[in-house]
């Protein structure tokens, strides 16, 4: 699963990167966000597509629709196999989709002689640019500027089977930045919305990353230095 992420640029270095050439509905902050290590339940900048143009808002990382409320915690991720059928996510899927910028993320290989025993990775895009992980929710639209009780986003998770550090793992699905316009769009079909996710992400060889240290597992720990690289990772 993802959950542990770096949210470290300004969101006018995301905006550059997303390459978004419509009218921007929202104020955005000049200084940087400087997040390295953002945990589930936090309030997250996420980006999404309205009538009036992109938006920004800060939403909780995790969303569960009204009719689950307090029967589990709500969720973080969603699997791409099932996003788009299933009933938990059935409503956002068609009006609820929003984009996560992002740096980078966080796995854990466990050690297979030990499952206590593991060691923290810090995986980026070998260009360097921020990501885009795709995302499902519930936001503010244009008649509900103010944020209601079930607000909130789960980030779209898929195999880590294709050369990843551990193949028994989940990834957020990452897009491009075209398609990463397209999947926001209001007017995309959800057959369609299901192909970008499910067929077009980045590849694994996109991707690189490199051992970090533990205090990333600390979710009260934060700063540049939990995604610097370690010389001696245990595994």
């Amino acid at each position: 699963m993802c959950g542990r992420f770096s949210q470290c640029r300004t969101a006018i270095e995301y905006l550059e990167a997303l390459r978004y050439d419509k009218p921007i509905d929202s104020g955005i902050d000049p200084e940087p966000i400087g997040r390295y290590n953002v945990p589930p339940r936090s309030r997250v900048l996420v980006f999404f597509e309205t009538a009036s143009g992109l938006r920004m808002a800060k939403l909780p990382w995790g969303y569960q629709p009204w009719w689950a409320k307090g029967k589990r915690p709500p969720a973080i991720n969603a699997r791409v196999e099932t996003a788009s059928t299933s009933k938990f996510f059935r409503d956002v899927w068609r009006t609820g989709r929003m984009l996560v910028g992002a740096d980078g993320w966080y796995e854990w290989v466990t050690d297979p002689a030990d499952p206590k025993k593991k060691q923290p990775y810090y995986i980026r895009l070998r260009s360097g640019e921020p990501m885009w992980f795709a995302a499902l929710g519930q936001f503010r639209r244009e008649d509900r500027m103010e944020e209601q009780e079930g607000d909130g986003f789960v980030i779209i998770t898929a195999d880590s089977d294709q050369g990843m550090l551990d193949i028994h793992d989940r990834r957020p699905v990452v897009l491009p930045p075209d398609l990463a316009r397209e999947w926001i769009e209001p007017g995309i079909s959800p057959e369609r919305a299901e192909e970008i996710v499910s067929n077009l992400a980045l590849p694994v060889q996109a991707f690189e990353w490199h051992a970090v240290d533990r205090a990333v597992g600390n979710v009260r720990n934060e700063g540049a230095h939990l995604i610097e690289q370690i010389d001696n990772p245990s595994l």
